[in-house]
């Protein structure tokens, strides 16, 4: 579980992982999000959502490798992401708490990575230091 408060928006995330064949899978993301009021509640859970995959994607993959002075991914078909079929099941509930309104497109991405690295201590007992989590 993580939380995290930016952009005037509060967001807490828990990770559960599968762990029992060995590797790392990630099986549900639960997000419950409070930016005072969601006047698109629609669109505010597909950003919380979007921001969830951008920070998998960063704390699973996230590294770039350089090769003879240049960057080695040249694009999105060399660069390894969480996609459509890699990605957990995201559960979004939005608290309308009347606060002064905040943000919804980056307050999603902050809690993941430790959201996540916190399931895998929880699961194995090892703390995760560093990103991209490498399992071993």
């Amino acid at each position: 579980m993580a939380i995290h408060g930016s952009f005037n928006s509060i967001v807490a995330e828990v990770v559960e992982v599968d762990m029992s064949s060995g590797s790392l899978q990630v099986m549900n993301v639960f997000c419950v999000a409070d930016a005072g009021f969601a006047y698109c509640p629609n669109a505010f859970k597909a950003q919380m959502e979007s921001g969830i995959i951008f920070g998998l994607t960063a704390a699973l993959h996230g590294e770039i490798s350089i090769e003879n002075g240049a960057v080695k991914q040249s694009n999105l078909h060399d660069y390894q992401m969480v996609r459509m079929n890699t990605a957990p099941d995201i559960h979004v509930e939005i608290i309308n708490s009347g606060e002064r309104t905040g943000g919804a497109g980056e307050p999603g991405t902050p809690p993941i990575a430790p959201a996540l690295t916190n399931a895998i201590f929880a699961a194995t007992g090892n703390r995760i230091r560093q990103l991209p989590v490498k399992i071993s």
